[in-house]
């Protein structure tokens, strides 16, 4: 796990997030002991286990992170988890929780069971490559869709991505099949913070029939880490108390609001940069749906990032 480059020396705090969907039925015992080693490390934020798998932000100084993940890794079901990270000044978590759950990002789709297959992937260079000559590798029309709620496509999206505007992940099956016609004949590319959402995302849209389904691997954390953030618009919102990324992975110049309360503790934010706060964001697909007054971020997905 490298060091990421940032002109600041002093982000000295590593911010880890990770998931895989893998069979779980240990959970209690499970718990107990990763609450126990993330506690013995002084690692702060929050991780959901779930019997389809694991998904986690962490926060810490790089030894101990490090220590974490070689000890998470010892258990042959985590051996493949492969972390984005990006770096701060503090750490952005006010506590450390770990949680069971019926599911690590709650769709409510009992029939989706990615930790028996995956979804085919697009790396983040190649959809770099995709957006830039206008079509896949086959000739086919891509259109980039957004699995994330309201207020995180708020702070930034992918430039003509579909918007649908959802204030829970729970609404996404409804407003893909609503809206299947748009996207025949074309390449789908699903994306979401990290990936977990657009993972079942893509996994749903083939279950109801939809061809050439894409999730993009890693999210828009890894797309950032593995380009130059072109064709991204705006920051990225993550659920922690940085309140954003910028396309350098550094955290973006948010505003905290008098109240609410993010994953692991601490405040939600509101952008104070126009060009990604505004409704609707350049290139903006909106696909009909209106977004809530006042949208606000809800524990059940707060931690996707993964």
């Amino acid at each position: 796990m490298a060091a990421l480059p940032y002109p600041s020396p002093s982000m000295s705090i590593v911010n880890l997030s990770a998931y895989r969907f893998v069979s779980l039925d240990d959970l209690p015992a499970l718990r107990e002991r990763v609450l126990e080693r993330c506690a013995a490390l002084e690692l702060k934020g929050t991780i959901l286990l779930a019997p389809e798998g694991i998904n986690l932000f962490l926060a810490g100084a790089r030894e101990p992170i490090e220590a974490f993940m070689d000890w998470l890794r010892e258990d042959p079901r985590f051996a493949g988890l492969e972390p984005k990270e990006s770096l701060s000044d503090d750490v952005p978590f006010g506590r450390l929780r770990v949680r069971l759950k019926k599911e690590i990002i709650t769709m409510r789709m009992p029939a989706i069971r990615p930790e028996g297959t995956r979804a085919p992937a697009v790396a983040p260079r190649t959809l770099q490559r995709w957006l830039a000559q206008g079509h896949d590798d086959e000739g086919r029309e891509l259109v980039l869709l957004d699995t994330r709620n309201d207020y995180e496509t708020d702070v930034g999206l992918f430039h003509d991505a579909v918007d649908y505007r959802i204030a829970s992940f729970t609404e996404f099956p409804e407003a893909i099949a609503a809206d299947r016609a748009r996207y025949e004949g074309k390449t789908v590319v699903s994306y979401c913070t990290g990936g977990i959402r657009c993972e079942k995302a893509a996994l749903h849209m083939q279950d109801i029939g939809m061809e050439h389904v894409y999730q993009l691997e890693g999210g828009i954390l890894k797309y950032f880490e593995e380009t130059d953030g072109a064709h991204w618009r705006g920051d990225c919102f993550v659920f922690d108390g940085r309140g954003a990324v910028d396309k350098d992975l550094a955290p973006a110049a948010l505003l905290p609001l008098p109240a609410g309360e993010m994953a692991g503790g601490t405040a939600t934010f509101t952008v104070v940069r126009g060009q990604s706060c505004d409704y609707p964001a350049p290139g903006h697909a909106a696909a009909g749906t209106h977004p809530s007054p006042q949208p606000s971020p809800q524990r059940e997905e707060g931690v996707d990032a993964s």
